[in-house]
């Protein structure tokens, strides 16, 4: 087989070489993350921006009558709702998704696969079919409050409604919970059981364990998922709105209200109130930066 030319192995090493150093270089990787950047300028940077325009003006011009309006009755309680409910579902669900990612990581690969799983498909399980299906359930009338009845036990009559804020935070809670599962379940796998056992051979209390070599560990993912859950959170709206129509104030539920209003749209206040939400994730992250960096640079 005359005139086939193989390259040769070192030829080939080389070429290789020469391809990721150019591959390297600033200017290439500078190039090569363009698409990202615009991207996130498309989908991040310009709906911010339109929001600040829309946020400070109204038909007359310039105006500050749209942030100024937060300060009604109607709003601070909107915003107290929905930071309560995000702070408590997010708590709920952290504990609870810590929990059983621990377990099931700890029990067996086929369990760590089977939770896994479940909450792969139980995380998109939200909307108005997570509360048709609470109502179902826990409703006045749903099948669990009936039967509880029967055995005698009556939620309802020592106060709890499913459609109440309470009752909103069990909702939000159960659907947070998978999402926190599949979030912490690497880092919690990723914990050795060496790390445990010298902890032990030294004298180490389980609860010394959890205070002084797991929660040190995970603290920087802890951090992360719970500003993830509170977020995801804040931003609910059909969920709320199908299950307590309207009746509990929330800042999206606001959002739809004076965008999409029976007399007149104020697509200003709207604006002002998205905008009070970016504030309230912007200050979250900025006190989970701080902790993370406390956290890195603590002495040990």
């Amino acid at each position: 087989m005359t005139g086939l030319r193989l390259a040769s192995p070192g030829r080939r090493t080389a070429a290789k070489r020469r391809w990721s150093g150019h591959l390297r270089s600033p200017l290439v990787a500078g190039a090569m993350i363009i698409p990202f950047l615009a991207l996130a300028a498309f989908a991040m940077a310009a709906p911010v921006g339109m929001l600040l325009l829309e946020a400070f003006r109204d038909a007359a011009g310039f105006t500050f009558g749209n942030v100024a309006a937060l300060a009604r009755p109607a709003y601070r309680l909107a915003a107290w709702n929905s930071v309560t409910l995000s702070l408590a579902s997010a708590l709920l669900s952290l504990a609870a998704g810590a929990a059983l990612a621990f377990v099931a990581g700890r029990e067996g690969s086929r369990l760590g696969t089977a939770v896994a799983s479940f909450s792969a498909v139980a995380a998109h399980f939200g909307g108005v079919p997570l509360a048709f299906a609470f109502v179902s359930s826990l409703g006045f009338q749903g099948l669990l409050t009936r039967g509880l009845k029967a055995i005698g036990l009556d939620f309802y009559a020592i106060g709890f409604s499913l459609y109440s804020l309470a009752g909103l935070t069990i909702v939000y809670a159960y659907f947070l919970t998978p999402l926190a599962i599949l979030v912490l379940g690497p880092s919690i796998r990723a914990l050795r059981a060496d790390w445990l056992l010298a902890a032990t051979s030294l004298g180490a209390t389980p609860g010394q364990r959890l205070r002084l070599v797991i929660l040190p560990i995970l603290a920087p993912s802890l951090v992360s998922s719970f500003l993830l859950l509170f977020g995801s959170a804040l931003s609910g709206y059909a969920t709320a709105y199908a299950l307590t129509s309207g009746n509990i104030v929330l800042l999206t539920t606001e959002i739809g209200n004076v965008l999409s209003g029976d007399v007149a749209s104020a697509p200003g206040i709207g604006a002002a109130l998205s905008l009070a939400m970016i504030a309230i994730m912007t200050l979250l992250l900025l006190l989970a930066r701080r902790f993370n960096r406390r956290a890195w640079t603590r002495p040990r």
